[in-house]
């Protein structure tokens, strides 16, 4: 299953040529993100994800140029890769037509209080288990062992 979060485009995200700009990028994914660890926690009051992340590991692969326009731009997520203490988000940001960025976030829940990592509780991961895609892993891993064998 995938998340989907509608992302409107601001002209202060613009660069000089109308185009959004590459950094403002990384804070599309972030809203997307929030929206998905945050807002879809399972249950109402559950502790879920509200003790903090932090960001681990950010890979953008930029397809095309997006630029300006009134209609917002479709961001999915999902899940490819869990472990004791990270998670691993898949994006695509697109509308109908056309794929302009691919990328990929590596989340570490925090421990705010401790001021440390820590481990992703059951409920968080039965959540993410929801969102798990594990097609999109290995074909990244495919593609990657392609180009180390080139």
């Amino acid at each position: 299953m995938r998340h989907v979060y509608s992302c409107p485009l601001r002209w202060a995200d613009m660069d000089a040529f109308g185009h959004v700009n590459n950094v403002v990028f990384l804070r599309y994914l972030e809203e997307a993100r929030i929206d998905f660890m945050f807002r879809l926690a399972p249950g109402d009051g559950s502790p879920s994800f509200s003790g903090g992340s932090v960001v681990a590991r950010h890979e953008i692969d930029y397809v095309r140029p997006l630029v300006h326009r009134h209609a917002p731009v479709t961001i999915e997520s999902w899940v490819t890769r869990i472990t004791a203490a990270s998670l691993t988000i898949a994006y695509e940001v697109k509308d109908e037509d056309t794929l302009y960025v691919r990328a990929s976030t590596v989340v570490v829940p925090y421990d705010l209080e401790a001021g440390r990592p820590r481990r992703i509780s059951a409920e968080e991961k039965a959540f993410l288990q929801e969102y798990m895609d594990d097609a999109d892993d290995a074909d990244g891993a495919d593609k990657q062992s392609e180009a180390v064998a080139a």
